[in-house]
């Protein structure tokens, strides 16, 4: 009788008397298992005649689960991974949306195209992309096909020409089809190919426009230096002779502490060459400043190349000889302006240079030294007749202040065309020169006076009168650290029509112990000049209360209440209702400053710049 075992629902009779249980029931487990796990489906056991069926359940059992798991996922499993492994997703890559990468605006007869350099377009962040290694099997089967191998240049190919769009120009904005079809301009949107194109495709005209902007403000090198190295278009811009018609050469090739080279003189003496014959062919001013060297080899260089300097000036330099003015004589008819403030010179050959062109000299600025005397006695036998701007300054470092002996009436003689006449921390001596001719001509053109120091002086009103007893024109007078003069000195100067006054005392000690004069009348300067006072500072003067209300109230009353600008009381005697009044009436007082004053309440002491501030000072006051 045969025996039938039930798995799966498959019934299948078995042989009696072929293996024994327990090597059916074996082999019947495994082999299910096995077929299970790899062909996904539950077929009939193999095993023996007579074998058990619990463990040929339990294999079926595990097949169908295999098959089920197989069903759902539909992917085929390696073996040896395990079996709840879920598939990885794909990775998602950052995108970011792209925009115009320029903007444009519209102006009263052309549209400006102007470059966004921080468009996210340029700076856009975007993820590398991992490179797949190549299997052994794959390298080997890529060799042997050939594609592995490097192509000769015979073989490479000439990529072709990326054909041009219709309606697209360079630097022109793109066109968009409306919605009937016609073509018009789109002003947002441009080619982002030819994006960056943009200065290569200007005008030059717009270029050497643009490039003079920046030289006002900066100077011509070194941004022109730079620029001419970006493309043939800007180094064409660059070399416009109208942009290096002032220039001004400083630290341009090594730091101040360190010392020059061979090779670095060499270095600065091609570049001053260069520049000097490719370059400055229209260049009128001329700047070296805190040059240790080379300074006469730069001087010489220019001097030739340049007939149109009309402008010199060196400061802070050092080893400037008498050859250096030498050729500045002979190759600069046109020179007009000399500065040589803070500079180390041979006096010898800046006197030379005076005696033989100084006819044309107009604006002349120097440092007061021990052997400056050659300079004012060519000045005063009427070397520069037509000298406008005069201006003797002291290197403070040195010491606070020095005495210069100048004969007046002799330099009176000398310029008589003379409008500017500063003496910086140099106090005025008076110096006489036997047998020579004494009369008083004044400086009939004379607009700016300035005999500021930060030392008490002795310049007195004898002084000042000498100076300015025929200047009907003077608009700036600056007296500051001169303790020694009185307000009615100031009143009997001819001058009628004063602008500024400066008389504030800035000094920590006087040079002397002479008592000053007394400060009074000052009433009869603001009554004098109360229709032309643009600019007061009286900081530091010891006039009375009532001094100073009263002088205060004349330029209250002033006929032009938008006459008065900037007033300075700092540490004077004002009370809070003239300062009321004056601000009252000052409608165009935009400066003022009462740092120090005593009579005024607290926390308004300090500098009002400004209508609204001086403004809210007037409502504390009420």
């Amino acid at each position: 009788m045969d025996q039938v075992v039930i798995v799966g629902g498959d019934s299948k009779p078995m042989d009696e008397g072929v293996g024994g249980a327990t090597s059916g029931a074996t082999s019947s487990a495994t082999s299910g298992a096995t077929s299970g796990a790899t062909s996904g489906t539950s077929g009939p056991s193999r095993g023996g005649e007579g074998g058990p069926t619990k463990p040929a359940a339990s294999a079926k059992r595990k097949s169908s689960e295999a098959a089920k798991r197989k069903s759902s996922t539909g992917v085929k499993r390696k073996s040896g991974t395990p079996a709840a492994a879920k598939p990885k997703k794909a990775r998602k890559t950052a995108r970011f949306g792209a925009g115009p990468g320029y903007t444009i605006q519209e102006g009263e007869d052309m549209l400006l195209l102007i470059s966004n350099t921080g468009h996210q377009d340029h700076l856009a962040w975007r993820p590398l992309k991992k490179k797949k290694k190549m299997t052994t099997a794959a390298k080997k089967k890529t060799t042997s096909s050939g594609k592995g191998k490097l192509k000769t240049h015979a073989q490479r190919k000439k990529r072709k020409p990326a054909a041009a769009q219709p309606g697209v120009n360079l630097g022109a904005p793109t066109l968009r089809e409306r919605s009937n079809g016609v073509a018009e301009e789109n002003p947002l949107r441009a080619p982002k190919d030819l994006d960056h194109r943009w200065g290569q495709s200007l005008p030059e005209e717009v270029l050497v426009s643009i490039f003079q902007m920046i030289v006002v403000q900066d100077g011509a090198i070194p941004f022109l230096c730079r620029v001419s190295r970006v493309c043939r278009l800007w180094n064409t811009a660059a070399a416009s002779p109208g942009l290096w018609r002032s220039v001004s050469m400083g630290f341009c090739w090594i730091t101040p502490s360190k010392t020059q080279t061979p090779r670095t003189e060499e270095k600065i003496k091609h570049t001053v060459g260069w520049l000097a014959s490719d370059r400055f062919s229209q260049l009128r001013e001329f700047t070296l400043n805190h040059w240790k060297k080379n300074v006469d080899y730069a001087v010489k260089v220019v001097s030739q190349s340049c007939p149109q300097l009309a402008s010199l000036n060196l400061s802070y330099c050092t080893g400037v000889t008498g050859q250096a003015f030498l050729s500045l004589a002979e190759n600069s008819p046109s020179l007009q302006r000399i500065n040589m403030q803070y500079s180390e010179y041979q006096v010898e050959g800046l006197a030379q240079l005076l005696n033989t062109n100084g006819g044309k000299i107009r604006k002349f600025l120097f440092t007061h030294g021990s052997r400056n005397d050659m300079l004012l006695a060519a000045l005063s036998r009427g070397c520069c007749p037509d000298l406008e701007f005069l201006e003797i300054n002291w290197n403070v470092q040195k010491g606070g202040f020095c005495e210069l002996p100048i004969h007046i009436q002799a330099l009176q003689h000398g310029c008589p065309k003379l409008k500017t006449f500063r003496l910086l921390n140099v106090v005025l001596g008076r110096k006489t020169i036997r047998n020579a001719e004494v009369s008083a001509l004044g400086f009939p053109q004379l607009e700016e006076l300035c005999l500021a120091t930060s030392s008490s002086c002795l310049t007195s009103d004898r002084d000042l009168w000498d100076l300015l007893l025929a200047s009907p024109k003077l608009r700036v007078l600056d007296l500051r650290g001169c303790f020694y003069i009185s307000a009615p000195g100031l009143a009997a100067l001819p001058c009628e029509e004063l602008e500024c006054l400066f008389w504030g005392q800035y000094f920590n000690s006087r040079c002397n112990l002479e008592p000053p004069p007394a400060r009074k009348d000052l009433h009869k300067l603001t009554e004098k000049w109360s229709r032309s006072l643009r600019e007061l500072d009286l900081a530091n003067q010891l006039f009375s209360e009532e001094d100073l209300e009263l002088a205060l109230g004349h330029l209250a009353r002033a006929p032009d209440p938008d006459t008065l600008r900037s007033l300075n009381l700092s540490g004077t005697r004002i009370s809070a209702p003239a300062l009321r009044l004056i601000i009252q009436q000052s409608t165009a007082l935009s400066y003022l400053n009462v740092t120090s004053c005593r009579n005024l309440p607290r926390g308004h002491k300090r500098v009002h710049r400004g209508h609204e501030e001086i403004s809210q000072l007037l409502l504390a006051l009420q």
